[in-house]
Formats: structure tokens, sequence, C-alpha cells
């Protein structure tokens, strides 16, 4: 029953670290493809896709990170991975453009680390 309980953790977190990653790559594309080729703006930049991959990761991390706390003792990885996310709610109020996609790839970027940190201080 442990070893199922850690792999559904385990799974939690590398599940955060590509929802990290494909967030990162929605930004870079939505600011390519909006900015310069004029591509996309109402699918890309719609705010509902930012405040449900917001949802998800609040979701997924709280999770994770929370009961990495409780497996390993260490708040760190918490502590990174709510920082990333305050970055992430923070773009949500700062309009599109550039400013946003750089708070969002620093949010995520923490998120992911925090997810990578909780894994290895499991081991």
């Amino acid at each position: 029953m442990r070893r199922a309980i850690t792999a559904i953790r385990n799974r939690l977190d590398r599940f955060g670290i590509i929802l990290s990653g494909l967030c990162a790559v929605h930004c870079v594309l939505g600011v390519v493809l909006v900015g310069v080729l004029g591509l996309g703006g109402e699918v890309l930049l719609s705010p509902e896709i930012h405040r449900i991959g917001l949802a998800m990761a609040v979701g997924i991390g709280a999770a994770s990170l929370g009961f990495g706390v409780l497996r390993h003792g260490r708040i760190a990885p918490l502590a990174i991975g709510g920082v990333g996310l305050a970055l992430m709610a923070l773009a949500l109020f700062v309009g599109h453009g550039v400013p946003e996609a750089v708070l969002t790839i620093m949010g995520v970027g923490l998120v992911a680390y925090a997810h990578i940190r909780n894994l290895h201080a499991a081991c």
C-alpha cells in the first residue's frame, strides 16, 4: 500500500513537471505566434486557458509538494513551488504580452524545479 501511495505521489510530481513545461511552451508560442505572425490570438491568449492552467498547477502543486513535506520533512520544495505559483498568479494581472510571458515562465520554472527537488528529497 505504501509503495502505491509513493508511486502516485511521484506521478503527481512528474505530471507537475510536464505541465510546467507545456505551460512554458504555450507562453513562448503565444508570444511568437501572436506578436510576430498575428495568429491565434483568441485561442492562445484566452484568459480561460491561463485560469485553468493556474488552477491545475495549484491543485497538483499543493497535493504533490504538500505530500512531499509530509513524506520527507523538507519544506524548501513547497516554498519554491509557492513562489512559482505566486508569479504565475501575478502574471494573470499584468495583461497579455511579454511581461505576462516572463512572469509565467519564471513561475513555471520554479514550480518545475520544486517538483524535481521534491522527487530527489524523497529518495
